[in-house]
């Protein structure tokens, strides 16, 4: 599913459980929102993912909501390796903020 900043803006009260910054080729950036309403990637008027240049600009952009934690993740291009056995390769993920309960 997606969600504009204009609907984030209209939910009051809005916690975010777990923001995702996911990091793709090209030193470009998406947000992946995690909610009581389930995963959420955050997407322009067109319905086209929102892409950053940091994850600063990530962070800056969502900063007047309430985010319990923050992890920036980083896919693993191994498995695309040529002659690589295919596996599931788990992604990096960074934890960059956490509130305390």
């Amino acid at each position: 599913m997606r969600i504009t900043l204009d609907q984030l803006n209209e939910q009051h009260s809005l916690v975010i459980d777990r923001l995702e910054i996911l990091s793709l080729e090209g030193q470009q950036y998406i947000a992946r929102l995690h909610g009581p309403e389930g995963l959420k990637v955050l997407s322009d008027r067109h319905g086209q993912a929102c892409l950053f240049r940091s994850t600063a600009q990530v962070q800056a952009l969502l900063s007047a909501f309430t985010v319990l934690q923050t992890e920036v993740v980083h896919p693993s291009a191994y498995h695309e390796m040529i002659g690589m056995t295919e596996t599931d390769v788990e992604p990096l993920r960074i934890q960059i903020q956490r509130r305390r309960s």
